[in-house]
Order: structure tokens, then C-alpha cells, then sequence
């Protein structure tokens, strides 16, 4: 059976988590001593939501800022771009905000931005609110999730949730341009039929 190909990104700072979020998605695994990515990985899955197929195109991107030239070429085309930050770690939340302002700016005008806080499950050592974090995405238009990968909390829910809203977009757009359209085309034809009426008056 066919399926609909979507292209993701994780951008956002070292030891973030982002590689961790993509392999519990992925395999099903979570190892605490998980390697720095090099570069960027990439990792793929099919999944079924209401019928329909779909495969992730995931591209795990490194977060050194050595390798932040190289971020361009992996979101370039991407339908979805998770930015992520680390709940305990107010830098890489105004970090993950450098990201956004660059997707806005360089990468594609329909890439749907979401911003993800991770490591949930580190309680006592959470230094940024769910609700300040949450209102800056809102006031940004982004979407918004809080995960674990280590528990795997809120991990499937993020993919399958942003895959499936992601899908439901593109469709209303794609109905819109279609109106619009044909808006354009009858306001040709009723032109048209106007000069043609005007043209056989004496």
C-alpha cells in the first residue's frame, strides 16, 4: 500500500534529548549514555493513522554549534521542525528560540514548528514552567509538547499527533487553493462573458 512520505527535523541544542525522543519513537529504546550525534542520523517509520499510511522521514541533527552550518541542509523541505529544549536548563529554551527565528526566516514558509520540552521526568530539577514555555509558543503560532524519553511519556503522542494535525493542514490549504481557483476562474469566464455581451451592443 502506498503512503504519504512526511520529512522531519529535531533542531535544539546538545544533550537536549533529541536523539533519545527519535529513538524511543523509532525502537522503542532509551539508553542514558546516549552518544552525541555526529553531523545528523537519520531514521525512518511507518505508521497508520485512521487508515492511512504514512512514513517519517526523521533527521536527528547534531547540536554542537560547530555543526549548526550544516542544520540548513536537513530542514530544508522538512514538513515538521521539533525544536527541542531541556526543562531544566533555561539556556537551551532561548537557544531553541534562535532556532525558531531561523526557521521562520530560512526554511520552508509551510513548515509546521513545534516546540517540545523534554525530560519531564527530571521533577525535582525542572527550572522552566509548562505555562511560560507553553505561552511563548502560542504567542508564536507553534505547536507545543512536554516528553520524556526516558519514560517514553508523551513521545508516541508527539509524532502521531503532529503527523496527523500536520496532515489535516495541508489538506485545508489545499481545499483553499482549490477554491481559490476556481474563484479566479469564474471571475474570468463572468468577465468574459461580459466583453462579449458589451461587444454585440450598437
Amino acid at each position: 500500500m502506498s503512503s504519504t512520505n512526511y520529512k522531519m527535523v529535531f533542531l535544539g541544542e546538545t544533550a537536549v534529548g533529541k536523539s533519545s525522543l527519535v529513538i524511543r519513537f523509532v525502537k522503542g529504546e532509551f539508553s542514558p549514555t546516549q552518544e552525541p550525534t555526529v553531523g545528523a542520523a537519520f531514521l525512518a517509520k511507518k505508521i497508520t493513522i485512521k487508515n492511512i499510511n504514512y512514513k517519517l522521514q526523521i533527521w536527528d541533527t547534531a547540536g554542537q554549534e560547530r555543526y549548526h552550518s550544516l542544520a540548513p541542509m536537513y530542514y530544508r523541505g522538512a514538513h515538521v521542525a521539533f525544536v527541542v529544549y531541556d526543562i531544566t536548563s533555561p539556556d537551551t529554551f532561548e537557544n531553541s528560540k534562535k532556532w525558531i527565528k531561523e526557521l521562520k526566516k530560512l526554511g520552508d514558509p509551510n513548515v509546521h514548528i513545534v516546540l517540545v520540552g523534554n525530560k519531564i521526568d527530571l521533577v525535582q530539577e525542572r527550572m522552566l514552567k509548562k505555562e511560560f514555555c507553553k505561552s511563548y509558543a502560542d504567542k508564536n503560532g507553534l505547536a507545543f509538547f512536554e516528553t520524556s524519553a526516558k519514560t517514553s511519556e508523551n513521545v508516541d503522542q508527539l509524532f502521531l499527533t503532529t503527523t496527523e494535525l500536520f496532515s489535516k493542514t495541508k489538506k485545508q490549504k489545499h481545499k483553499k487553493n482549490q477554491f481559490s481557483q476556481t474563484d479566479e476562474e469564474d471571475s474570468f469566464f463572468l468577465s468574459s462573458a461580459i466583453k462579449n455581451d458589451q461587444s454585440g451592443c450598437c
